[in-house]
Order: C-alpha cells, then sequence, then structure tokens
C-alpha cells in the first residue's frame, strides 16, 4: 500500500491481483439491465453467462460468450461506486459496457487494497490505478490475440470487446481471447499509454446505478435482507448511558417467555472503551424471529452501572462553554500578524458568537448484522459496512480482539448499505453481533438495532462553539479576526486533553491566511459522548459558523456578500503565512459562476419575507460555492426554495447522472441538517425517533441548480464538499429575507416584522 487509502499499482501489485484471482469461476446471478429516462442499460446478458468465467486478474473476469464481470472492490452506501469505480476499468479495458455485468468484492484487503466508503476518497485514490487495472486487461488480450495471429501487437487495436487487426479489420472477441490472456505475463501499468479523453466512451456518461433495478424490485441485497441457513435472531440491549456496565439482569425469566431460544449477558471487550464503539456490556435475547426478541425486550429488568458519563447534559456543556468563552483560551491554533494592532487601529469592529448542536447519522436503514462464529475457530460475517478492515476499528480489528481470533480466520462479505453518512465507519454492530453468535452457541444470528437504539448509540457529530471578533479598516476590509473554538476532548495517556474526532477546527481555516492578522484558538470541555465523523466531517459544522460570521461582516462593512467573499479571496498572503488546500483562484471562479446563474443581481427585487444567501467552502479536495433562495412567513415559517450550487471536483465527472445525485443528496442533507439536533441528559440521548429528529421531508425538499465546472485538474471526489456551504447560505438567505441573524442551529421559527 502505497498509504493509508491509495492502491500501489505498480507490476508488482498487477501480478499479484492476476496470481489472487487466477483458475476458473463461475457467475452468480447476473440480473439484466434496460434503458430508463435515456440512461444507457447497464448490461443485456442473459441472466447466467452460457460458459464459466475466466479470471484474468483480480478484478476482471471474462467468459467465451462475452460477458465481462468486473468487481467493485469499495462499499457502496448509496454513493454509486459500485458503478463508478467499474467504470474506470471498463473504459481502459474498452469493453462493451452493455455484456459487462457488476460483482460487490468480499472484504480482502490483501487482493484490492483498502476498501473504505468516507472521505470522498474514491476518486482521487482510483483514477489512475483503476484506469492501469483496464489498460493492463486490455494488453494482456492484445497479446493474445498477436501470439494467436502471429502479428506484432502494435498491428492490433481494439474497439468494444474485440481485438482489431488494423491491416485487415480481422476482429476477435475478448471472449475468444481471455483463456490464453490470462497465461500471459503483464506489462507494467505505468508503461501502459492509456486513453486520450476525447476517446471515451463510458466515463462522462451517464450510467444508472447498477443495483438500481434490484431496488425497484425489492429484491434482498442490503444488509438487513441478508439470511442464511439454520440462523436465529437477536435482540441485544444496551445501557441507555455510554459506558455503562451490567450489575444484573433477569435472564432466566426471559429464557422462559415464549418462543425464546437463550438470553444470556454480554461483556465488553477487545479494545472497547466507554468512549469507544466497540463491544460493550449488554443483553442479548434470542429467538426464531427478531420481533419476537424485541418484544421480550421490554420485559427485561437490568441493573446498570451508569459510569463515568452518568450527569453529563447539554445544559451543562452550554453552561461550561459560556464560562470557558469569557476566559483565557487553552491553546492556540493558529496565528498570524498582530492582531492586537489590528483591533486597536479598526474603525469598526464585529463580534458574534454561533453554535451547532451534536448529530446523528440516521441512515434509514439501522445497524444490523449476520455472524456466524464457528466451532472451527472461524467467523463468517455479512454486513453493510463502510470500513470492514482500516484501524482497529474495522471490522476486522474489533472482531479479531473481542474473540480472539486471527484475521485469516475472519471473512467479511460487504452487502449494500442502506445509508452511511459516516456511521458505519464504525462497527459496532459487527462485534455485538459476532460475540453474541459465539455465546449462543456457535450458532449463526442476525442481529437488528431498533430506530431508537440507532439514535442512541451513535457516534455523534460533536457540537461546537466559536465565539468570532473581526476589525475592519476605513474602507471596509477585514484586517483582522479572531476566534476562541469551544468544543469537547477527553484526556490522553499523559492527561492533557485532545480534540474529539471531527470535532476540530482546522488551524487553516478561511479566512485564516487570508486577512493580514488573525488568531484562531481553543479551548476544550470533557465530553463522555462517542463521537465519529458524519458526511463532510468538521466541514459539515464550521463551515455554517464561519461562512455565516462573514455574512456578518461584509454587512457590517457595506459590502455585497459575494464580492467582499471575492475579496477576501484576492488578498495576498500575509507575511509569516502559508496557505495549503484550497485554491483562491479556483474558488472565485465557481464563485462568480454561482453568481451568474442564480441571477444574484437581481436579488434586491424579491420581496420582503424571500431573500438570497451564499457561501462557499473547500472539503475533501473539493470546491464549492452555493447560493440559496429561503423564504419566511410572518409566522416564522421556513423554507428553502431553491439551492444553486457550483462545484470545481477537476478535470472530469465519470458518471454525471450520479453525480448530480450526489450533490443533490447532499444539498437536501445540508437543509435537513438545519433542523436537527441531539440533546442529552443525565447521560442519555433525548430523542428517540424521527419525530423528534425529524428529516427533511419530499415536500420541502428545494429545487436544485447542480452544475460542475470542469478544469484542469485531477478528479476529486464530491460525496461530502458540496454539503457544507449548504448551511450558511440559506442563513445566509434568511438574513436577506428578515434581517434576523441565525447564529444557532437547529433553526427554530423566525420571529420578524
Amino acid at each position: 500500500m502505497a498509504d493509508g487509502n491509495t492502491i500501489n499499482t505498480s507490476r508488482r501489485f498487477f501480478l499479484l491481483a492476476s496470481a489472487a484471482g487466477g483458475g476458473l469461476m463461475l457467475s452468480g446471478c447476473v440480473t439484466p439491465g434496460d434503458t430508463t429516462d435515456g440512461a444507457p442499460a447497464l448490461a443485456a446478458t442473459p441472466s447466467k453467462p452460457t460458459a464459466p468465467l475466466v479470471d484474468v486478474n483480480a478484478f476482471v473476469a471474462i467468459s467465451p460468450d462475452g460477458t465481462i464481470r468486473i468487481m467493485a472492490k469499495n462499499p457502496e452506501i448509496g454513493q454509486g461506486i459500485k458503478t463508478m469505480l467499474p467504470m474506470l476499468i471498463a473504459e481502459e479495458l474498452d469493453a462493451d459496457w452493455s455484456k459487462v455485468v457488476l460483482e460487490q468484492a468480499d472484504a480482502d484487503q490483501a487482493k484490492y487494497g483498502n476498501q473504505i466508503a468516507g472521505g470522498s476518497f474514491a476518486t482521487p485514490n482510483h483514477w489512475v490505478p483503476h484506469r492501469q487495472v483496464g489498460a493492463a486487461t486490455r494488453n494482456l488480450l492484445l497479446q493474445a490475440a498477436a501470439a494467436l495471429l502471429n502479428v506484432s501487437i502494435d498491428e492490433l487495436s481494439t474497439e468494444p470487446s474485440m481485438v482489431v487487426h488494423t491491416a485487415t479489420q480481422k476482429k476477435i472477441a475478448y471472449g475468444d481471447l481471455v483463456a490464453d490472456a490470462a497465461k500471459m505475463t503483464p506489462a507494467d501499468p505505468a508503461t501502459l499509454k492509456m486513453k486520450d479523453p476525447k476517446n471515451y466512451r463510458i466515463i462522462g456518461k451517464d450510467m444508472r446505478n447498477w443495483d438500481s433495478p434490484r431496488i425497484v424490485r425489492g429484491e434482498p441485497i442490503f444488509g438487513i435482507d441478508v439470511v442464511v441457513p439454520g440462523m436465529k435472531y437477536a435482540y441485544f440491549e444496551k445501557c441507555p448511558v455510554f459506558g455503562g456496565t451490567v450489575v444484573s439482569a433477569n435472564v432466566n425469566e426471559i429464557k422462559a417467555l415464549p418462543g425464546i431460544s437463550d438470553c444470556f449477558v454480554v461483556k465488553a471487550a477487545g479494545t472497547a472503551l466507554p468512549t469507544k464503539m466497540g463491544l460493550l456490556d449488554g443483553v442479548a435475547i434470542i429467538a426464531d424471529d427478531w420481533w419476537t426478541a424485541k418484544e421480550a425486550g421490554k420485559k427485561l429488568k437490568i441493573q446498570w452501572d451508569e459510569g463515568v458519563s452518568k450527569d453529563e447534559s447539554s445544559a451543562s456543556y452550554d453552561k461550561q462553554a459560556a464560562e470557558l468563552a469569557k476566559g483565557k483560551p487553552q491553546t492556540n491554533l493558529s496565528k498570524v500578524g498582530d492582531v492586537e494592532a489590528a483591533f486597536k487601529g479598526a474603525v469598526k469592529k464585529v463580534s458574534a458568537s454561533y453554535s451547532y448542536p451534536f448529530l446523528v447519522h440516521a441512515p434509514l436503514e439501522p445497524q444490523n448484522c449476520t455472524a456466524h462464529a464457528k466451532a472451527d475457530g472461524t467467523v463468517e460475517i455479512w454486513a453493510p459496512t463502510q470500513r470492514p478492515e482500516l484501524g482497529a476499528n474495522g471490522g476486522y480489528g474489533l472482531v479479531t480482539a473481542a474473540l480472539g481470533v486471527d484475521r485469516s480466520k475472519v471473512l467479511i462479505h460487504m452487502t449494500r448499505c442502506g445509508g452511511g453518512f459516516g456511521r458505519r465507519l464504525d462497527n459496532d454492530y459487527i462485534v455485538d453481533a459476532a460475540a453474541i453468535s459465539k455465546q449462543a452457541g456457535n450458532i449463526p444470528i442476525k442481529m437488528v438495532w431498533t430506530r431508537e437504539q440507532d439514535m442512541a448509540h451513535d457516534p455523534y457529530r460533536p457540537g461546537g462553539y466559536h465565539n468570532f471578533e473581526a476589525a475592519l479598516d476605513k474602507n471596509g476590509a477585514m484586517v483582522g479576526m479572531t476566534n476562541h473554538f469551544v468544543s469537547f476532548g477527553r484526556p490522553n495517556d499523559k492527561g492533557d486533553m485532545t480534540i474529539l474526532a471531527s470535532a476540530n477546527s482546522p488551524p487553516q481555516e478561511f479566512p485564516a491566511n487570508y486577512v493580514p492578522n488573525h488568531s484562531f484558538d481553543q479551548s476544550l470541555m470533557m465530553g463522555g459522548m462517542p463521537t465519529g465523523p458524519l458526511r463532510a466531517p468538521t466541514s459539515n459544522a464550521v463551515c455554517f459558523a464561519h461562512q455565516s460570521f462573514i455574512d456578518e461582516v461584509a454587512i457590517a462593512a457595506g459590502k455585497d456578500p459575494l464580492e467582499f467573499r471575492l475579496e477576501l479571496l484576492a488578498l495576498p498572503v500575509p507575511a509569516g503565512a502559508t496557505r495549503a488546500g484550497m485554491n483562491p483562484q479556483r474558488m472565485s471562479d465557481i464563485l462568480k459562476i454561482v453568481r451568474e446563474r442564480s441571477g444574484w443581481a437581481n436579488r434586491a427585487s424579491l420581496p420582503k419575507g424571500i431573500g438570497m444567501g451564499v457561501a462557499f467552502y473547500f472539503s475533501h479536495q473539493g470546491h464549492f460555492a452555493t447560493v440559496a433562495k429561503a423564504k419566511v412567513e410572518r409566522n416564522g415559517a421556513w423554507r428553502v426554495l431553491k439551492v444553486w450550487s457550483v462545484g470545481d471536483v477537476g478535470s472530469h465527472i465519470i458518471n454525471p447522472i450520479n453525480a448530480h445525485n450526489q450533490a443533490q443528496g447532499a444539498i437536501v442533507e445540508g437543509v435537513s441538517h438545519l433542523s436537527q439536533k441531539i440533546t442529552f441528559e443525565k447521560g442519555r440521548t433525548q430523542q428517540q425517533n424521527f419525530f423528534d429528529m425529524p428529516l427533511i421531508r419530499i415536500d420541502h425538499a428545494p429545487q436544485i441548480d447542480s452544475y460542475f465546472h470542469l478544469t484542469d485538474n485531477s478528479p476529486t471526489g464530491l460525496g461530502e464538499p458540496a454539503l457544507p456551504p449548504v448551511l450558511p447560505a440559506v442563513t445566509n438567505a434568511i438574513f436577506a429575507a428578515t434581517g434576523k441573524r441565525v447564529r444557532s442551529l437547529p433553526i427554530e421559527n423566525i420571529s420578524w416584522s
């Protein structure tokens, strides 16, 4: 592996991949595709190939009948990766897409490299390697054809699923060459010339997601659909206070209930800690069906030791944050220039405090897993996971630690996930099911959480508090800025406080290193709640605060908020500062595009109660600028009417229809975040279900104008970067509509006149 997320595409890697995939393999069921709404069919093959597939390498197998199976290596959580990554291989392979079938790979890092859905890494990490796999596979077929025809490989070319002898126009189907191609020595992928983009037939074309027909038909493809022979169902009750442990439970009483096979206490094991998402204490109930087990759970009587988090509450967090904000910051994150002098000479000062709550991931498919810890010491798992392997908290890491088995004894089948948004990067539900299976007598167990359990045992997006101050000169230019950021941490091994996952406000947060004088500081309070990344981690929260305050400063300076941002982006690098990440020219370009697409110049003609707001953000290698139009009624009810989104994610949009789906989904989720919160009392999550933690309803989804500005940069991902600027664009639009500034989320009814 070249790094934590990148596949090594050396010749050695390709040889290993080829060896790992050697031999014959019969295909499973292949569902034929069709054409809908102008999108090309994904496959026109029969339900099964008419002849066995020959594995050319770990990713590609070809049948003599012309069927091409491409393995989709990464978890599919709705982001379309199961279709997009094989498109890269198919393009350079010069495959006939109508003959391509896609198959979800099992978790196997040795064969496929890291398999993870998170961070919008899939495109940047696989743009070159997957095309090289396709090119190397095509080269093997060319080698086989050259040997068959006794000609130089230079005399050959390809067209969809055919090798062509240029001089004679003799054509040989890939299926007729695959047996010989599989025996050829792969070339070094780095030496192979890849296609000129102008000749792309697959990349850049709308390709419907492979699983869409199966989803419409309700076929069992999600983790919650898994059924294996002899399995029983488990309901697992954990302490409502994070990290609490079982003192006693009425397990014998539960065992005596009709339909109950077993009931027992599960103890924490492995690397699990009260603040981690591992195997924690609980009580498992086993039955022949899940409903029986779940209903029996209502009769559980458990005495808990509620542990160290039992007194934590949102009210105490708010109180501590207010006290910390008044004091001296604990640490400095970033400092440039002379902040004190800038504020001393300021003509105007602007100050404001912003806050946002904890959030839950809330995927529509609650956590579930089917596991079989077998008597021979092996463990087989079927799970909707975003991270089966990477790190101690990956599925393999938790299972091996908790069950005391070697990694080689564990097999994880990755099912499709019914949403993830970062939740399934933590694999507590996997180790739960595996441990219950072992303790139940090595029988297959399907464990499903209730919605209430899903809400109560989430690795939450942490809340945060920002206390800003800006200094303006006589021309309305921002010459200084400070931010005292208050968030959550825990003691490390040395006793020092360390900020929680995805809670941090990065030192490079714009406009750091653009305004000539700035100081970003931080103070932490103890937080016992489990936390983790939520879609666009860190960015999804801090963007709201920073881009809202920039808007506030622009208004105080008497300037157009969009033009004010362009002025900031055009500032020279301050003395002693360095910039990383965001490219100011790329961001300026898309700001100007969204200005034109949204009709920003005409916003003054909008009636009172309707306003437009703007924001931008660089997140997960993507540049996005957003304008939102919002309406606020006299009774305070509000809604977003339309959102214009312009993104720069490089030179190619691999699957446009899915790219727009991703951007639109991020926008809808961003709007939904504005109405959501998670609060705590006595260490317990207060919200239980969608009635008190609402998702946006379809009749409140805004109109969306999604546009991608292509630039001469390597393609990057877009599952996350479209989301962050949505929140401040909407809250800035609400200010434009009402004159009322939203400084704290979630948005309640807005009183205005």
